[in-house]
């Protein structure tokens, strides 16, 4: 297996703490795990050589090993917390991974499980965007909506009067007339091995984004969770395995 040659870790982050929703990871969208959904993707990518589940909980692990993922070692206590950076867990994973498989990655892809409504080909299109336009990294972002972006916000002062995020946001009354902006969808993160390794890097250095035009949703609050499950049921069709 590989990918045009380069041989490919994937990841996925599933820590067992959670603010928003107790236990996210193991909560359901149209009836399966978002762990499961992750797993669900990542095994019909056959180019993958690795696939691992990145998890300190022994609950999420077993979930993960149900759906068909690797835990050859579980996430050290020290990078389970929240305020652990995205590239330090990366790292420990991929470095991990070598020394425990004798091998040796070029490229490694993040998958966040809280981003269910992903499709094989959002990956495989990160994937050969990173390798065709031989970038450091790519990453899948969606447009942010126009009542989101910097020349929309609006700020309350401590007298609870309103002002502009930005001074000329007052121009912008037109929607159409916003430029765009885009926000990390957590759909699909692909580094080389340079960016993680050397750079320490994701999204600083000579990252491409990759745009997903369908709505997609990142789980934060349960809310999220009813609108993820009426997304997916809605786009079933694109679905490459039985519903």
């Amino acid at each position: 297996m590989s990918r045009q040659g380069y041989q490919i870790l994937a990841v996925i982050p599933a820590r067992g703490g959670s603010k928003g929703i107790p236990r996210k990871n193991l909560c359901k969208v149209a009836g399966l795990s978002l762990v499961g959904h992750a797993a669900r993707v990542v095994r019909s990518l056959s180019w993958r050589d690795r696939a691992i589940l990145s998890t300190e909980d022994e609950e999420i692990a077993a979930e993960g090993k149900k759906h068909g993922l690797a835990v050859p070692f579980l996430r050290p206590r020290e990078l389970a917390g929240d305020n652990v950076k995205s590239v330090d867990l990366w790292r420990q994973v991929w470095l991990s991974c070598e020394a425990f498989y004798r091998c040796h990655f070029d490229l490694s892809i993040l998958l966040e499980p809280t981003s269910p409504l992903r499709l094989p080909e959002d990956i495989e299109k990160t994937v050969d965007v990173l390798i065709g336009g031989s970038y450091l990294a790519a990453a899948t972002v969606s447009r942010a909506p126009a009542h989101f972006t910097p020349h929309k916000c609006l700020t309350v002062d401590e007298k609870g009067l309103i002002g502009f995020f930005l001074e000329e946001g007052a121009r912008y009354s037109l929607r159409q007339d916003i430029p765009p902006f885009y926000y990390r969808n957590g759909i699909c993160y692909a580094v080389t091995r340079k960016a993680l390794l050397e750079h320490g890097t994701i999204l600083e250095k000579d990252c491409a984004a990759v745009i997903i035009e369908r709505p997609v949703v990142n789980i934060d609050e349960p809310l999220d969770l009813e609108i993820a499950d009426f997304l997916y049921r809605r786009q079933k069709e694109q679905l490459p395995w039985h519903f």
